[in-house]
């Protein structure tokens, strides 16, 4: 269908775009608003429903968008407050054409997943792969431990960090990952299922090694010895458990029971891996591309942190450098990353 490529609305970043010239579309909508509430009172005395599903069809983007919904919402509230019912979720299900501009539709709506997201038992299958690995923010004693870090030029939990350091994380992740598991479960039917995988250490010494970042550092410290202006005051919330700390945290949440617990590695550039493995006398010149590989799939991920400390002025130096640190590594070795899988079934 041709038209759905041109039949959508000026999206968020054009000079006029829709949600800033919509005000004729809001007229409309509070023209209605009596019979919408109308209609929600009967639906509401009729059913009672314990989950309420609204749709809204041709959505568009912008302040419209959720306009009706909260009307909807707003009246169920007024109803139940008055009549003393218990306050029913809600499931939100939003239509338009595939080009519209969805992503300023839920740029300030989107919720973290450490959070309720979803109505309660409607899930049957969960996936998560490679975002658990994120704490969602720095305690008071990691600040003070971050502080310490700083000076001795680490950004992230490394092993030559002090003891209260890897006690911090490991409480701040124990605190995100039972909220995780807590809420999904609340989501999930019986008997449905999660799968996750994240980032994690093989062993339960977190002091035994590095975890990934060490070639950031070196990076960072790289473009201070060259004289670049920059004071390094950048965190990453990051930990790798080991699957000793996930199996204890599943079971202390006690609601899900788990089918597969592994560690397994995987190699950061594993195509140009497996040819050099493959061909003894491929050369140095496929090292410098394994390098910039892997300096990119570490840029897509941390560049908009190190810009908000330090601007965008250096990511082209710091990752450039990056990949040169890379490349040296890898004449010597090969770049594992080490990873974890949890499989979960709701009891």
């Amino acid at each position: 269908m041709t038209e759905a490529k041109v039949l959508r609305m000026n999206a968020a970043d054009h000079e006029i775009n829709y949600a800033n010239n919509s005000v004729f579309q809001k007229a409309v909508i509070s023209k209605v608003t009596s019979i919408i509430e109308e209609s929600i009172r009967d639906m509401f005395k009729e059913i009672g429903p314990a989950c309420i599903k609204v749709t809204d069809l041709g959505c568009s983007s912008g302040p419209n968008t959720f306009e009706t919904i909260s009307q909807v919402i707003d009246t169920i509230h007024g109803i139940c407050k008055r009549e003393e019912l218990k306050f029913p979720e809600f499931e939100v299900l939003l239509n338009d054409l595939p080009d519209n501009d969805f992503n300023s539709v839920f740029e300030e709506f989107a919720g973290s997943f450490y959070d309720r997201l979803f109505p309660t038992t409607t899930l049957h299958f969960v996936n998560s792969s490679y975002a658990l690995r994120w704490l969602t923010k720095v305690s008071h004693l990691t600040k003070t431990i971050i502080s310490f870090l700083n000076n001795k030029g680490n950004v992230y939990m490394a092993r030559s960090s002090p003891p209260n350091a890897f006690q911090a994380y490991a409480h701040q992740f124990h605190k995100d990952f039972t909220n995780f598991l807590s809420f999904r479960s609340k989501e999930i039917i019986p008997q449905g299922r999660m799968v996750l995988t994240f980032m994690a250490r093989k062993n339960a010494d977190p002091s035994n090694k590095d975890y990934g970042w060490e070639f950031v550092v070196k990076s960072l410290l790289d473009l201070v010895a060259q004289k670049i202006q920059m004071w390094i005051h950048l965190t990453f919330l990051f930990i790798p458990p080991c699957k000793e700390e996930v199996a204890e945290i599943v079971k202390r949440e006690g609601s899900l029971e788990i089918n597969n617990l592994q560690v397994f590695d995987v190699d950061a550039d594993p195509i140009n891996t497996y040819e050099v493995l493959r061909n003894k006398d491929i050369g140095f010149s496929i090292y410098t591309q394994m390098g910039k590989n892997i300096a990119n799939t570490i840029e897509v991920v941390i560049e908009p942190m190190v810009c908000s400390h330090f601007g965008d002025a250096i990511i082209d130096k710091l990752f450039t450098r990056l990949a040169v640190n890379v490349e040296e590594a890898l004449n010597s070795m090969f770049y594992w990353r080490v990873s974890i899988l949890v499989s979960l079934t709701k009891k």
